[in-house]
């Protein structure tokens, strides 16, 4: 990763407020992710993970805190120019283009690269995906619900972020191919040097790969620490794991 585009920064989100119109969906939420690490937001359904990584983007207005990267702040930019800086965004839904061959996602992910940088970058991303590299002929719209995860990964990929924001990129899939997608890959992107921020259902499938989890809850941090920390938590547990504590 270049040093032009925030490599070894940290990824932060200081007391951010957001919405789409009327009331906030998240309140003063800080948040934050250094190079090699794996960040996970858990929480149940409406409490506010994916508008904090929209407003990260910039594609959701923040109207109270800010985001930045490193030292080069990112609140309210574009997503173009956010993309520009070093951060890459996975959505949960509509994250390849589906007519299209593997490669020519690829392609499009490469979008603010030299066209005689875009081959030697797709060699870069099959390195990390080697999967990927039999499959760059097939039309997206006919890969597995994993191999789509993981083309959408290494789309974004193309323009080596430093940070890569993913919004439940196991949904829908099988228990074992979601513990696949986890520990092979989304930790190898860490592994690899960027900041990782996941929002993830599958608290303890995500816990696993994780250095770091926040809870949300109505809009607001109501938790954070390691894993082990976490799973040491009676509510934790009992709220997200589905079991309880033992001593």
């Amino acid at each position: 990763m270049s040093a032009d585009r925030g490599s070894g920064a940290m990824l932060r989100a200081a007391g951010v407020t957001a919405g789409y119109g009327g009331d906030p969906v998240i309140r003063d939420v800080t948040v934050g992710a250094e190079a090699g690490q794996v960040v996970s937001l858990v929480g149940a359904n409406g409490s506010g993970k994916s508008t904090l990584l929209k407003s990260i983007v910039g594609v959701v207005h923040v109207s109270a805190g800010t985001v930045a990267l490193g030292d080069r702040d990112l609140t309210n930019r574009p997503p173009e120019d956010v993309a520009r800086a070093g951060v890459g965004y996975v959505p949960q839904v509509d994250d390849v283009f589906v007519p299209l061959t593997v490669r020519e996602n690829l392609e499009m992910g490469g979008y603010l690269l030299r066209p005689n940088q875009v081959r030697a970058r797709i060699e870069q991303v099959v390195a990390v995906f080697p999967r990927l590299g039999s499959m760059l002929t097939r039309q997206a719209g006919k890969l597995s619900g994993g191999e789509r995860k993981m083309l959408a990964m290494g789309r974004v990929l193309m323009l080596e972020p430093a940070v890569f924001l993913l919004d439940e990129p196991t949904a829908n899939l099988a228990p074992a191919v979601a513990r696949d997608l986890l520990q092979e890959h989304v930790r190898s992107l860490a592994r690899n040097g960027a900041a990782v921020l996941i929002v993830e259902q599958r608290a303890r499938a995500v816990l696993a790969i994780s250095d770091r989890t926040y809870v949300l809850a109505g809009g607001e941090i109501r938790i954070e620490g390691t894993p082990a920390e976490l799973t040491a938590s009676p509510a934790f547990v009992e709220s997200f794991l589905g079991g309880t504590v033992t001593r």
